[in-house]
């Protein structure tokens, strides 16, 4: 084999990143610990590097600003790890679609290096992303990659290959994956559960996301037949109806029989069942969040959380209480596409109240610094323990009247009196 392609030290590297550089990193446990160990440990001979992430799960120096403008951090989602660091001016928040996150990058990034973490090459020298595909899979074959062979991570089939021809270097690693345990749901969640997925027909190709809600969905999905996945979060949710023959992807159009993500995220067991498993297919989310490709599907399901509904219908997923909890993902792509498939749904789930009942998420309208993330006119149902309000092709007051029949039963008088002041009813 050429040195070129024989696996080297982590600081190596550091030979590859220029001044004004910028380093593009998968999401979650695309993050190649070893790397960025090693960018962190040689931060002085760095200048104006710039890493662009979405959802980073672990903890840096650089992410608390210990480096200044040599290494800083540009995040296209947040999570727990850099929420508190946005706020605090120590990182940058790009808003976006996270269809759109290839082109975004491609546009911004002047000759970028990848920086990835990916299984061990395989007997005919390929490496495969892992556990995701995102944005990174985009620019295989597109831009450098220095890639980080991590002896734990499964090999997964789609369009999430490269070869060792096509990296600049690599190292081997042996880091444990983050795990994130499935969140167990409560007698609400459940509730809100079983108001989907009695809508969903036999057949139809769901997306849904992690957390409570989307947990109790795909649990209560046991005794349907023949669904499809097409989802941008593959989660632990996802292995019992794979297992009991509830998805097999029979009567999907595009990637008939496979279960299609773009990334995953949960416990060993998920990343187990994805090694060497050709049944699941990592694409990348130019494909996977595209909305014409999800609206080709017929009786696509799309299934998303939020944290505030206004009584005009719109949706407000990212921040909280004004401030910023996360941001877009990929919410309005499939809700957009589900707009467009033959016979789709888009459901957009929350509980009705937070504070233990004495906050509405179903609001007159929203407070200030509130960033609306689904548009009124895209929104087609919203669901809460109190039932499903169909919005599609509803007037203003419709939709009034049908957001505050399934807002909680304390808070509905004042929704009225607000809903009037408005104009709404």
């Amino acid at each position: 084999m050429p040195d070129l392609i024989k696996p080297t030290v982590a600081d190596a590297v550091l030979d590859h990143i220029g001044a004004g550089a910028d380093l593009i990193v998968p999401i979650a446990n695309g993050e190649p610990v070893t790397l960025l160990d090693a960018i962190e440990r040689n931060a002085e001979r760095l200048s104006g590097v710039r890493v662009h992430q979405m959802h980073a799960l672990r903890d840096r120096p650089y992410l608390h600003a210990a480096f200044g403008d040599r290494l800083r951090h540009m995040s296209y989602f947040l999570s727990h790890v850099t929420r508190p660091r946005f706020a605090a001016g120590q990182v940058d928040l790009v808003p976006n679609h996270f269809s759109e996150v290839y082109p975004l990058l491609r546009r911004r990034c002047r000759n970028p290096l990848v920086i990835a973490a990916v299984s061990p090459p395989d007997r005919h020298g390929y490496f495969s992303l892992g556990t995701g595909a995102d944005y990174v899979a985009s620019f295989i074959g597109r831009a450098r990659f220095f890639v980080e062979a991590n002896a734990r991570m499964p090999r997964t089939f789609g369009r999430n290959q490269l070869h060792l021809s096509q990296v600049v270097g690599w190292v081997r690693s042996d880091v444990p994956l983050v795990e994130v345990e499935p969140v167990q749901p409560g007698d609400v969640d459940r509730k809100i559960a079983s108001w989907v997925a009695e809508r969903i027909p036999d057949g139809a190709t769901v997306q849904t996301g992690i957390g409570a809600i989307p947990n109790a969905i795909l649990a209560s999905l046991g005794n349907h037949r023949a669904l499809g996945i097409h989802t941008e979060l593959l989660s632990d949710g996802v292995i019992d109806l794979i297992e009991s023959g509830v998805v097999t992807g029979a009567r999907k159009r595009n990637n008939r029989t496979k279960t299609v993500g773009t990334f995953m995220l949960g416990t060993q067991r998920l990343y187990d069942f994805v090694a060497d498993n050709p049944a699941i297919e990592l694409w990348p989310a130019t494909y996977v969040n595209d909305p014409r490709r999800i609206a080709a599907e017929p009786n696509f399901v799309s299934i998303n959380a939020t944290v505030e509904v206004d009584l005009a219908g719109q949706c407000a997923s990212e921040t909280i209480a004004g401030r910023y909890y996360s941001s877009s993902g990929g919410q309005a792509d499939f809700a957009r596409g589900a707009m467009y498939s033959e016979g789709g749904q888009a459901f957009v789930v929350c509980r009705s109240t937070a504070d233990a009942g004495r906050i509405s998420k179903i609001v007159p309208s929203f407070a200030p610094g509130t960033i609306v993330t689904t548009l009124k006119n895209t929104v087609d149902k919203v669901v809460t323990e109190w039932g499903v309000a169909e919005l599609r092709g509803a007037s203003l007051r419709e939709r009034a009247t049908a957001l505050i029949a399934v807002a909680h039963p304390d808070h509905r008088d004042r929704l009225r009196h607000e809903g009037r002041r408005l104009g709404y009813l």
